[in-house]
């Protein structure tokens, strides 16, 4: 192709089409050459969004400060939209433009072997992530002695990479590093998602003599209980043991009462047994019939009923005057909408937001409200976003971008998923 000839997104397209169906009459060598040469597409293909994106963010700072928009505000929405377009989380899509932005101006050789398919995105961020701390002009110097030979990090595991660029960052500003260390104290955080098979996984980010101190504390622990004679596994003892310690000697597993509140959204026909359609526990996700009647009988848990309609799965509404979301209706929402109602982000939900501005005539209500999360509502109110409710099988979201870009966004559904037992006490979700 010619240097100057032009590449859009239907060029782009027709890229993607031809490489959908790739040939299958080639030889071994040829199908290892032909995953290197993809690999160094996809390297490409990242380097150019970085690229684009920086070009975008600065066209709509531009535009936004033509329209007037104080400049604490330009800028605002930005991510959002990159991170719609890579069908990703607003958060990754922060990530992604920062990210861009510093290869343009801080790491420009490490930025020259991502445009040359050498890397690809991860090790971009690792070298990022490990020179944070540093000034520009260190900054620089690490950049060009990591990637002045882009075949040398091309060469390098991420371990390698990570390890060499700690020691540069460490030489070339030694109190930098430390007070960083010293900083991240300030992510620690508990974190919960799903995990196989119906468990959580829970996870704490400590710093590390508290982490140290607790896992020491547990092991001890089933050190101890096992010596005794308990013949549960030292993994098993530790995990049941930060349970009761955390819950006060309450556990919902070894049926003792849980001084907190479960909001358990299950149809009357699971907790009757006349279906085996799943529950969905707030805060966690769908879970069997059988789990979701255990919970219902659990002495000391709370159960909060929400009524379904059965056509749709959709939670009934509740109407309002008031112009800030009464707590009632945020809590429907919260519950309907499980996690923020942007596409493609899981967030926890914080805001209660209007669909259609209150200053717009929106009303408080159940069609006209969604739960966000933080950073989302803030994007929804810069300049040139819009959303209105629309008609759907269940509550459905219209956002529009300031390109003028749509994206729908639906409820999910309360009470269709299904569980079937894989094997004896192993479920798995179908939908």
């Amino acid at each position: 192709m010619a240097p100057t000839e032009r590449v859009d997104a239907a060029r782009v397209r027709a890229w993607a089409t031809a490489l959908a169906s790739p040939g299958h009459d080639l030889s071994d060598v040829e199908r290892i050459d032909l995953i290197r040469a993809l690999e160094q597409l996809k390297c490409v293909s990242e380097a150019a969004q970085a690229t684009i994106s920086v070009d975008f963010d600065a066209s709509q700072r531009a535009e936004q400060a033509d329209r007037g928009v104080p400049a604490a505000q330009q800028g605002r929405g930005v991510a959002e939209q990159i991170a719609l377009a890579r069908r990703e989380s607003p958060h990754r899509g922060r990530q992604h433009l920062g990210l861009a932005k510093i290869l343009l101006k801080e790491l420009p050789r490490t930025r020259a072997a991502f445009a040359g398919g050498r890397i690809g995105e991860w090790k971009v961020t690792l070298v990022a992530r490990e020179t944070a701390c540093l000034s520009l002009e260190d900054r620089l110097r690490v950049d060009a002695e990591l990637a002045g030979n882009p075949e040398r990090i091309e060469a390098m595991g991420d371990g390698e990479l990570v390890a060499e660029a700690r020691k540069l960052a460490y030489e070339l500003d030694p109190a930098a590093f430390v007070e960083r260390r010293r900083h991240a104290d300030a992510d620690r955080r508990v974190t919960l998602r799903p995990a196989p098979d119906v468990m959580s996984q829970l996870s704490a980010l400590l710093p590390v003599k508290d982490g140290v101190a607790v896992y020491a504390a547990l092991t001890r622990e089933a050190d101890r209980l096992r010596a005794s004679g308990d013949r549960r596994s030292r993994g098993q003892i530790m995990a049941d043991t930060l349970v009761l310690r955390v819950l006060g000697g309450g556990s919902c597993a070894t049926g003792g009462e849980v001084g907190v509140m479960i909001n358990l959204i299950v149809s009357d026909r699971v907790l009757w047994g006349d279906s085996d359609e799943a529950g969905y526990v707030d805060g966690y996700g769908p879970v069997p019939a059988d789990l979701a009647r255990e919970l219902a009988g659990t002495v000391g848990a709370w159960l909060r009923r929400l009524y379904v309609s059965p056509e749709t799965g959709s939670l009934v509404a509740m109407d309002s005057a008031a112009r800030i979301v009464p707590a009632k209706l945020g809590q429907l929402f919260r519950l309907r909408d499980k996690t923020c109602r942007t596409p493609w982000c899981d967030a926890p939900i914080r805001h209660h937001d209007h669909v259609r501005a209150v200053a717009e005539g929106g009303e408080t209500s159940e069609p006209n409200g969604q739960g966000l999360c933080e950073a989302c509502n803030y994007a929804k109110e810069a300049f040139g976003w819009a959303a209105r409710p629309r008609p759907g099988p269940r509550h459905t979201v219209e956002t529009t971008t300031p390109t003028g870009h749509r994206y729908e966004s639906t409820a999910p559904p309360l009470t269709q998923p299904s569980f079937v037992e894989a094997r004896p006490g192993v479920w798995t979700l179908v939908a």
